[in-house]
């Protein structure tokens, strides 16, 4: 029998938060290592220099991997035999009262990302919690926990189908994967959850996020069943696709998949797959009685010595005299590093100023001329300009786009993943542009951020309106003046060369 404090399990929640916020496990270095060493897209590798280079700064700095520190998954397994020592409270607001701990922490904050009322009012908690807690009573005299913050970007892209028994997984994941887009992040690894009913593939796929990073293993060994057939199967056959880090065409979309299945019913084959991103975050301990948990770094050496430098081909843009005539001859997959100002918005913001233009009332900020980065930026501590800053997914402001763009004189925007159709037509009528900034690598794009200051809708928080001022930020031309789209061209490109170098293997 094992007498756990009360204390000793915030705190391990609280230091489990923190540490994952900035560091990657070693296994997803090493994995994102091996795609980096053989990728041979120019745009991927490049994107993927910028996560490693990314991930290594964080875990150096002590900063988040990424601005959206995501959503907390916490997964108990509580031994019938475990007490609770001096308890005052639940154990899921012994949870919450973790990550409360962790997210306000004044040396490393977290952002808040948590809305209550989700059909209302949404209004920030401020502190990230409650988190998503499933807990589960098991023999023994110990708690093991996991713990994951789970970014918005790849959450939104959980896919749920209810197949025949006679249908192919292999054949539904891969019709399914180029559906996702580019806004869960790649590369990254797919969790799959099989069998049992609806919602217990839902919690499969979402357990099977915390498996190691190993399909190297399984490949040198060979698969010995089923499952492990499926999984190099499905990792083969996503990567043939040609998608590619941050969607923009190569040779890596997936790291590994990890699958768990359940019984199920003789009539049913229910299948849910979540992806994680590139901000993989998840740590595991257990607790015993003697005291809080002991979380060990990784050793700074498993980082790739390299450094991220955008190359003499990179154009050098001054956002401060940018004419709409000069960003005609920007190219899909180019690469640019801006300089000057740039406002940021993204979904509160924007339905902000929609509801304005239509109630025909004049905008607090004159979007004129200017480039609106869709981030909702990490606090900043210390003598930081800003926190982490990367981009949030573009999508969601598709349906303000045309809006935008006709009655504001906005120049163009910079986010992550692809554009929908709707959006990429507005931006080829209006002769606009639309980059992309690499999700992932948040602490390296902030110290391109030399000013910062909020201009409009304060009271959002990280989804007001800020004037960033940046000295060679680094983008890449997703969709250009004509509405050619990298995220189209880029994947096409890269699946037929890997089709080729199949057929000639």
């Amino acid at each position: 029998m094992s007498k756990i404090k009360q204390d000793d399990f915030i705190n391990s929640i609280a230091d489990a938060l923190q540490f994952i916020s900035y560091y990657h496990g070693e296994d997803f270095v090493r994995a994102m290592t091996e795609a980096w060493e053989r990728e041979q897209s120019p745009a991927a590798r490049d994107a993927i220099t910028q996560i490693l280079v990314n991930s290594r700064m964080s875990a150096e700095g002590h900063r988040p991997i990424c601005q959206d520190t995501g959503i907390v998954v916490v997964f108990l397994d509580i031994g019938m035999e475990v007490q609770w020592e001096g308890a005052t409270m639940s154990v899921e607001d012994m949870v919450n009262e973790g990550v409360r701990r962790a997210y306000l922490n004044p040396d490393n904050i977290l952002r808040a990302s948590i809305m209550s009322d989700p059909l209302g009012s949404r209004t920030n908690t401020g502190d990230n919690t409650p988190a998503v807690i499933h807990s589960r009573i098991v023999p023994g005299d110990k708690l093991s926990v996991k713990v994951a913050a789970k970014g918005g970007g790849s959450e939104n892209k959980a896919r749920l189908a209810m197949l025949n028994p006679s249908d192919s997984l292999s054949d539904w994941v891969v019709k399914t994967v180029p559906g996702m887009g580019a806004g869960w992040c790649p590369p990254g690894v797919l969790g799959i959850g099989v069998g049992g009913t609806a919602e217990k593939a839902a919690l499969l796929a979402k357990r099977a996020l915390f498996e190691p990073i190993d399909i190297h293993e399984l490949r040198d060994r060979g698969p010995q069943n089923r499952v492990e057939e499926l999984r190099l199967e499905i990792l083969d056959k996503v990567n043939a696709l040609g998608i590619g880090a941050q969607g923009v065409g190569g040779l890596t979309t997936v790291l590994d998949v990890k699958i768990l299945d359940y019984p199920t019913h003789a009539a049913s084959l229910p299948v849910c797959m979540i992806p994680n991103c590139a901000a993989t975050r998840h740590a595991h301990f257990t607790l015993d009685g003697s005291g809080p948990a002991e979380l060990t770094p990784p050793d700074l050496s498993i980082w790739p010595d390299i450094s991220y430098e955008a190359g003499e081909q990179a154009r050098r843009v001054n956002l401060d005299v940018l004419s709409r005539e000069d960003i005609q001859d920007w190219k899909p997959g180019e690469v640019l590093l801006l300089s000057g100002k740039m406002l940021t918005g993204r979904d509160a913001a924007h339905k902000r100023m929609a509801s304005l233009l239509d109630a025909g009332e004049p905008l607090p900020v004159d979007l004129r001329g200017r480039f609106i980065y869709y981030v909702g930026p990490v606090d900043p501590v210390d003598d930081e300009v800003v926190g982490p800053a990367g981009p949030t997914t573009a999508t969601r402001m598709d349906k303000y786009t045309e809006q935008m763009l006709s009655q504001t004189g906005l120049l163009g925007m910079i986010g992550k993943a692809e554009r929908g159709p709707e959006a990429i037509e507005a931006i080829k009528r209006h002769k606009s542009v639309y980059l992309m900034a690499v999700g992932g690598a948040a602490y390296l794009v902030s110290k391109a951020i030399i000013g910062s200051r909020v201009l409009a809708f304060e009271e959002l928080g990280m989804e007001a309106i800020y004037e960033f001022d940046v000295r060679d930020m680094p983008v890449t031309v997703a969709v250009d003046s004509r509405g050619e789209s990298v995220h189209q061209s880029g994947p096409a490109k890269w699946q037929k060369i890997i089709q080729m170098e199949y057929r000639q293997t």
